[in-house]
């Protein structure tokens, strides 16, 4: 089990008035136990639960499936077993509850991501418990990363910047966007990535398209490309965006590269903790607005164990910045009336003076050229 992550889960737990706080998603079962359970993302009934009391006792249920990846992530764990086509996995969570002392408790779980068939069966078979809502809880605990999480994400930001440089390096006109995507999973595996997701290869007209993958399409002199990865490690996430010209590039890209260009070193320079959200995001439309293009909605938000996280760098809600959040900021614009769209996300950590590019592979001033 993850001990800090652990001991955090306790402070939440004595702040809202919880004896027992429950992680059931893909992603706060990875909180706090340092790995996600293979199958739990494809197969939502195959549910990988853990559970802490107020006093930082733990235990976790899981699939017979996984049961080998489990012990063997967890040794000495308290491990509870249930048969996919032979039991209710609600009924060994409400044993697990039962002897982590909160049968007639106060509980926190993730009511978002339950099926509410099972949550019904949960209340049934512990009348005396008192469920609440615990999604928030674990968003907030998550806006704020350890320096181990700060590290790997740090890591993953190099793999993918890095991928997507050796992707435009591999291709030339006449070649495929299937290739350049070779290329680039090529590259996130052998720098060590586990896993990647949300792939984005988008080259000429397609790269308006906000997230598709690569396709047979044989790249062009004059293209505009875009490519975006995820690359994984433990569940975590780190997600780049670049963009492209096939050899000589439009002038009108140029002229839009270099305002996202300014709108990103803008948003670094006030990043920082105790900063708006919402007045970064004005910092970012003051440069954007030159364009007279029409806006996203956000500039940037938080990431790590899910693409998106709080907090967003938007018109919308306000958050307060605070060091140890990990941030993806993308100025973008996808319909330029050009006939192609751009984008530049990189990843940034709040640091306790600023902002720390995570990033930093790819010289992203010009437009990358291929060929």
């Amino acid at each position: 089990m993850r001990r800090d992550t652990i001991q955090r889960q306790q402070g939440a737990m004595k702040a809202a008035e919880l004896d027992l706080l429950i992680a059931i998603s893909p992603e706060n079962f990875a909180y706090s136990t340092g790995f996600v359970v293979p199958s739990q993302p494809l197969m939502r009934w195959r549910h990988a639960i853990c559970a802490v009391n107020l006093d930082g006792k733990s235990g976790v249920i899981a699939v017979d499936m996984e049961e080998t990846t489990v012990r063997g992530k967890l040794p000495g764990a308290d491990i509870r077993i249930w048969g996919e086509f032979t039991d209710k996995p609600m009924t060994s969570l409400s044993h697990l509850i039962s002897d982590l002392g909160a049968k007639n408790g106060k509980i926190g779980i993730e009511m978002n991501y339950l099926p509410a068939g099972d949550f019904e069966h949960l209340k049934l078979l512990l009348p005396g418990a008192m469920f609440v809502a615990a999604d928030q809880i674990f968003d907030r605990l998550r806006q704020i990363k350890s320096p181990e999480e700060t590290d790997l994400l740090r890591r993953l930001s190099r793999i993918s910047d890095t991928a997507i440089s050796t992707s435009f390096d591999a291709v030339k006109a006449g070649m495929t966007e299937m290739d350049m995507a070779a290329a680039l999973t090529r590259s996130v595996y052998e720098q060590g990535a586990e896993h990647f997701k949300l792939m984005i290869v988008a080259t000429g007209p397609r790269s308006e398209l906000p997230n598709v993958g690569p396709t047979e399409r044989v790249l062009e002199a004059g293209d505009i490309c875009r490519v975006e990865i995820f690359s994984i490690i433990g569940g975590y996430h780190a997600g780049i965006c670049r963009t492209a010209s096939v050899e000589e590039p439009p002038k009108k890209a140029v002229e839009i590269w270099k305002n996202l260009v300014e709108c990103k070193y803008r948003v670094l320079d006030v990043i920082k903790p105790g900063a708006s959200t919402k007045y970064i995001y004005e910092v970012f439309l003051d440069k954007f607005s030159d364009l007279c293009l029409p806006p996203i909605s956000f500039v940037g938000h938080g990431i790590g164990l899910h693409l998106h996280e709080d907090p967003y760098l938007g018109k919308y809600d306000d958050y307060t910045l605070e060091a140890g959040m990990v941030l993806g900021i993308e100025p973008l614009v996808y319909q330029t009336g050009h006939g192609f769209g751009l984008q530049l996300k990189d990843m940034v950590a709040v640091t306790q003076t600023g902002a720390e590019l995570l990033s930093n592979v790819t010289n992203t001033d010009e437009l990358y050229r291929i060929g």
